[in-house]
């Protein structure tokens, strides 16, 4: 059961090919690039793998079957929204964001002038302190995507969030106030 556990992990991963058309969005920075990935939203590879991270450490479908490419409302969405659901799930069960740590495989752009603007706008996305956000770039060494796309993964951690700890069965103070309770304010124990 979700809610007696302390942490959940999950793991995402996401593949887009180029369009020839831009932006290019990945973790919600636009990155400069001739190039765009071709999604039904804004295709932004590497928020697409988070909020699938994080969905499969809840136990919950994934993205496809929340936010359905075939439904209009999410043409040409911004990828935050996929991510901020997700995350309001996490909250709603009691629990937040421990760390992720995430892989854009790219043979173009290149990213390591643009990972510690990612970062930030990713830990700002799920608010944990950059130390908690992880974008690694690597190449695919002439296998897929090649240059022909952009993939991404992610591995999240989830741990139980001390701000719902009272939420718990058992953890009321209403259950406080029996006899016990009652016997403490007249200073007896």
């Amino acid at each position: 059961m979700v809610s007696a556990t302390k942490m959940r992990i999950g793991i995402g991963y996401d593949i887009h090919k180029f369009n020839g058309r831009g932006p290019l969005k990945l973790g919600g920075v636009s990155i400069p690039s001739r190039y765009g990935l071709k999604g039904h939203s804004d295709a932004d590879v590497l928020l697409h793998a988070i909020a699938d991270a994080l969905f499969g450490a809840l136990g919950e479908p994934d993205l496809g079957e929340q936010f359905p490419s075939r439904d209009p409302r999410y043409r040409h969405a911004d990828s935050k929204v996929f991510v901020r659901a997700a995350l309001a799930k996490a909250r709603k069960r009691g629990f937040s964001v421990g760390n992720l740590d995430t892989t854009v495989i790219a043979d173009q752009p290149k990213l390591t002038a643009h990972k510690a603007k990612i970062r930030k706008s990713i830990g700002h996305l799920l608010s944990v302190p950059i130390s908690a956000v992880s974008i690694k770039a690597k190449t695919t060494e002439g296998f897929e995507p090649k240059a022909r796309g952009i993939a991404a993964q992610a591995v999240v951690l989830l741990k139980r969030s001390r701000r719902k700890a009272q939420a718990r069965p058992g953890n009321s103070k209403r259950r406080a106030g029996g006899a016990r309770g009652r016997a403490l304010k007249k200073g007896r124990r």
